[in-house]
């Protein structure tokens, strides 16, 4: 068996000194553990780095082909889901420069209806390739340009027959035959008419920026100006004959027309502003002014002034070509209002169900 040997004094000293020099060691480390944890906890909690989000925009690629042959015109790619038809057509110009936007017509099917240019393309969209087809609508002019050129023409066509000039009548006839005062009313309410026309398409109507074919712009030129050449030829020949009834009639008639044409304006100024809800899209509603207490009998009030205007024209004057014109235009009117009141009882049927189009209790 073996005997343990006891420590020599040496050793003891070795231990001694070892153990004496690692505890203020180890109270140094607890101190700068300690100290650590307290700045730690007066920092507060880490904050974790937020992730960058990378937002994925989904593009659309419209595909264009022709309505007729159905072959590919252009691809026009990196539409925006906000993009309308309009941003579309003016896209489409950059690769095909020969139709402008406003000549480009779009259709969701063939055959279908024209795409209005506000129409949203994701409200369309199907998946990620819409396919429209173009036609081409042909040379455009804008709804401000076909008013003005359709109102501006009778305007100087009128005068120009008023001044009697040599080329349209006789001048020794018209020398010889003093006018009636009722040409001069006729000139004044004529003239009226039509520049109130013109006043309200630059000042009045909110026409928006559609356009429409040339040839409509040819068409109401056409029946604007004959027409006027033709009421302005008879009421101001040297020939004229006055109405059967004499002042009366004139008195009354011209009472009437100024009575119309001042309905027709306040109309006009009603359906051109919002109503006092600030909604477009409410059904117009009478305001404090009596001439617009006529929305309360029928949709389309300001048809109704307009006729009124062109009867008491047709009786002020006692004419032919006028009642013609008169009548011609009383029944595109009524077209006119009867499709607007059909419109307004799918919207507003709670508001229009007891109206008549334009006539009250009539039409």
């Amino acid at each position: 068996m073996f005997k343990r040997s006891k420590p020599s004094v040496t050793d003891r000293k070795k231990e001694l000194f070892t153990h004496g020099s690692t505890q203020p060691m180890l109270k140094n480390d607890m101190k700068n553990f300690h100290s650590l944890s307290q700045l730690v906890l007066s920092a507060g909690a880490l904050k974790s780095t937020p992730a960058v989000k990378h937002s994925k925009t989904t593009y659309f690629e419209i595909e264009i082909l022709d309505a007729q042959t159905r072959k590919q015109i252009c691809i026009v790619d990196k539409v925006s889901p906000t993009s309308t038809l309009r941003d579309v057509k003016q896209k489409f110009n950059k690769t095909c420069p020969q139709w402008y936007p406003s000549r480009v017509g779009l259709q969701f099917e063939r055959g279908g209806p024209f795409l209005k240019d506000y129409v949203n393309i994701q409200s369309i969209a199907t998946s990620s390739i819409v396919t429209l087809y173009f036609t081409d609508l042909g040379q455009q002019v804008s709804w401000t340009t076909v008013f003005l050129a359709e109102y501006a023409g009778p305007l100087l066509i009128y005068l120009l027959f008023y001044m009697r000039l040599t080329y349209i009548y006789d001048a020794k006839e018209s020398t010889r035959r003093l006018r009636h005062p009722v040409v001069h009313l006729a000139c004044f309410c004529h003239c009226l008419h039509y520049a109130r026309y013109l006043l309200e398409t630059l000042f009045v109507h909110k026409l928006s920026g559609e356009h429409t074919p040339l040839k409509n712009l040819i068409k109401g030129c056409a029946f604007y100006w004959g027409f006027t050449s033709w009421i302005a030829y008879y009421i101001n020949h040297p020939r004229y004959t006055p109405p059967s009834y004499g002042n009366r009639q004139i008195t009354v008639s011209v009472l009437n027309f100024l009575i119309c044409e001042a309905g027709n304006h306040f109309i006009n100024v009603v359906l051109a502003h919002p109503n006092h809800t600030g909604n477009n899209a409410c059904f117009p509603s009478p305001t404090y002014n009596p001439f617009t207490w006529l929305f309360m009998l029928v949709s389309c009030p300001n048809y109704t002034y307009e006729i009124g205007s062109w009867i008491s024209f047709t009786v002020m004057t006692q004419t032919l070509p006028v009642g013609i014109f008169t009548l011609l235009m009383s029944i595109q009117m009524s077209l006119w209002a009867q499709k607007k009141h059909k419109v307004y009882l799918k919207k507003f049927d709670s508001y229009v169900y007891r109206k008549s189009a334009m006539i009250p209790f009539i039409l």
